[in-house]
């Protein structure tokens, strides 16, 4: 079995020395440790510092110099596009806020488009934004994102984080709210503060009392 512990970018590495080449898709092409073997039969351990996402065309650096062609196998996925590309940018806004891997393509289609994972909630919101949605089947090679290398801290729906387990996954809801932190003890007025006689009850230390009704002798 043969050890990669680097990874050569698509065009950065030469490819009359390539050996073998290996066909994933993308659960298998995010991950820091795995075992793989090629399309050919060579047997591989991935050992990486950090978990980083496998794209077309990047090459797998064997011992010796020479290397293992990385190819993203065809996946079921949904082919999003828009009236225009202000729309488009809108729904890539969404797909965003939602944590979600999200291939990109502003070539080759005239508006644009994106392509998502199989997800019928996901799509259904998409459908109430005014997406036009298509099944298709091709690679996926979603946006790697501005830490790619850095230790990841994913926590978006069926994102994906490996933690040096093989079959490590995180998969969280549909949608979460990014909450406000609340008031900081310094901006709680004075009016907020009830002072407790000595003898009332520890647990009433801290509530406001109720009012009594008007004209009540007790």
């Amino acid at each position: 079995m043969v050890v990669v512990r680097e990874i050569r970018a698509a065009g950065h590495w030469p490819t009359a020395k390539e050996v073998d080449r290996i066909t994933l898709p993308y659960d298998q092409r995010h991950r820091r440790r795995l075992r793989l073997v090629a399309d050919a039969g060579t047997e591989l351990l991935l050992d990486l510092p950090a978990a980083r996402l496998l794209r077309e065309g990047d090459g797998l650096k064997l011992r010796g110099g020479a290397y293992v062609h990385v190819h993203a196998a065809p996946e079921d996925l949904i082919k999003v596009t828009a009236a225009d590309t202000a729309a488009l940018i809108r729904l890539a806004w969404h797909l965003g806020n939602r944590h979600l891997p999200a291939d990109l393509d502003f070539d080759s289609d005239a508006l644009g488009r994106i392509l998502i994972r199989r997800d019928h909630v996901i799509e259904d919101m998409l459908l109430r934004l005014g997406a036009s949605l298509r099944p298709v089947r091709v690679p996926f090679n979603p946006e790697s994102g501005a830490y790619e290398g850095a230790v990841p801290h994913d926590h978006g729906h069926h994102d994906y984080d490996d933690h040096g387990d093989e079959n490590h996954r995180h998969d969280h809801s549909h949608s979460h709210s990014h909450g406000h932190r609340p008031p900081a003890p310094d901006s709680i007025s004075a009016a907020d503060v009830v002072p407790v006689p000595a003898h009332a009850p520890a647990h009433q230390a801290g509530h406001r009392q109720p009012p009594r009704p008007r004209g009540s002798d007790a």
